[in-house]
């Protein structure tokens, strides 16, 4: 969002640079509480990023299941998986704005049917990379002698979000990651067990404080430009040795993924020292 592409993609080679294993996009039809303002779609911003790097894997958190026929997201996922040699991972969820579905004419489902249908992607996805061919017959889609070649370079990693007790199912069955979202971090380790042995990934909101004398100031402008929203609550705000402690102590807790979203919108030099707390665990 209020990124031309020759930003991101100068974000995406610093973070490649210093150590960062990957990136990750949202996917909206507009901006959530900001329809005003510019932003690029999701699958074409993937691959423009992975053409324009080498060893950073790109994704989504997470693309939205109601805006695409699974026939054509399994052939998207495919194709960038291909082009890239591999690095394309596939983040899903059953859809976080409904009202964002409603306006745009996509769907007035519920949350239940949603992750219904969201169920039946994952199975067809599955059937589809086989690259053989697949019957499939749900209450959403009904594929007959669908077929797709070439199969995917590797297994596609599958990383799903959400907290609902059918979308925890799902992520046993089907995923690779489970993120969950800012919102319930607190509760990881309550619902663990029910994800088996998927590997958890959360978000991470960092405020980066390069010197003392800027802590004050970078606080105050975190607190203006955040506060109030869910993300304040979950600040990772200090300096890199810091934050290499803050990291540690959740990686203790079994995360093993952290998305970073940079208060300050992730200039390259912000990339650049972050790259300090990623060294400390290389």
């Amino acid at each position: 969002m209020r990124m031309t592409h020759d930003a991101i993609v100068e974000r995406a080679r610093t973070a490649e640079a210093v150590g960062f294993e990957g990136m990750a996009f949202m996917d909206h039809v507009v901006p959530p509480l900001a329809p005003d303002q510019p932003m690029w779609e999701a699958m074409s911003i993937a691959g423009w990023v992975l053409a324009h790097t080498t060893t950073l894997t790109v994704g989504h958190l997470v693309l939205c299941d109601s805006l695409r026929h699974p026939a054509m997201l399994a052939e998207q996922a495919k194709s960038l998986d291909h082009a890239s040699g591999g690095r394309f991972e596939l983040g899903i969820g059953s859809g976080s704005i409904p009202a964002e579905l409603e306006t745009f004419g996509v769907s007035t489902a519920g949350g239940a049917e949603r992750t219904t249908r969201l169920a039946e992607t994952l199975a067809i996805l599955r059937g589809l990379w086989t690259g053989e061919s697949f019957d499939f017959a749900g209450e959403h889609f009904t594929l007959t002698n669908a077929m797709q070649q070439p199969a995917p370079t590797r297994h596609i990693p599958i990383t799903i979000g959400g907290v609902g007790p059918r979308t925890l199912g799902l992520v046993r069955e089907y995923a690779d990651w489970w993120n969950v979202a800012i919102s319930a971090l607190d509760r990881i380790d309550e619902l663990r067990d029910q994800v088996g042995d998927v590997r958890v990934s959360i978000q991470r909101t960092v405020a980066i404080v390069p010197s003392e004398a800027e802590r004050e100031s970078i606080t105050e402008t975190t607190r203006r430009r955040w506060g109030g929203t869910v993300m304040s609550d979950h600040v990772a705000l200090g300096t890199t040795s810091e934050l290499i402690d803050h990291f540690g102590s959740q990686h203790e807790r079994g995360i093993d993924r952290f998305y970073i979203w940079f208060t300050d919108f992730a200039p390259p030099e912000s990339i650049t020292r972050f790259g300090e707390v990623i060294a400390a665990f290389s």
